[in-house]
């Protein structure tokens, strides 16, 4: 079976053309947005509002040589419309914080929940987001338990929710849930 970031990978990977703008919405250390990069997307747009993500994620890109294909933004995932005008067909939010970095700079729930409120509208009909969630830490649980009920409550007439994860593992393992648009909202 995947683990959870690779099907998050498949997942997303099976929306995008050679059209489609894509977004990571937590860049951290540039391995998501490599991995949007990499896709045959139009262009992809990656924030995160620690310099160090921003520059670990430009040296990952520089490396692969696929830096003219994104637009790193420093600046909260909140923010998007300032910067993306099209409609949107993939998203990735990896939460929680930065790996080898300062843990009390997380990301919050109500401000992952007011983005991807936001981001609906603006995503395009088959558009997902997918939204690896990382429990383990005490903002992580606050993190879940504000957006699980959210997603939870999202009216199925418009946007599918999936969640996968794995029901064995210890150590409260992340978890994806995926929301794919069917309908204008």
């Amino acid at each position: 079976m995947d683990k959870v970031l690779a099907f998050a990978e498949k997942i997303l990977k099976e929306k995008i053309d050679k059209n489609s703008i894509v977004v990571d919405a937590t860049c951290g250390n540039g391995n998501d947005t490599l991995f949007l990069a990499k896709t045959i997307a139009k262009r992809v747009v990656a924030f995160d509002i620690q310099d160090t993500a921003i520059n670990n994620t430009k040296k990952l890109l520089t490396i692969n040589g696929v830096e003219e294909k994104v637009k790193l933004i420093l600046d909260s995932h909140e923010n998007f419309e300032k910067y993306i005008a099209e409609k949107i067909s993939a998203v990735i939010f990896n939460l929680g914080y930065l790996p080898n970095a300062n843990h009390s700079v997380t990301t919050l729930g109500e401000v992952t929940k007011n983005t991807i409120e936001k981001m609906l509208p603006n995503l395009e009909i088959g558009g997902r987001i997918a939204i690896v969630i990382y429990w383990g830490h005490k903002e992580g649980k606050e993190e879940k338990d504000i957006l699980m009920p959210y997603f939870a409550n999202i009216n199925q007439k418009y946007v599918e929710v999936l969640e996968y994860r794995f029901i064995n593992q210890k150590n409260n393992a992340p978890y994806l849930v995926i929301l794919e648009k069917i309908k204008d909202i």
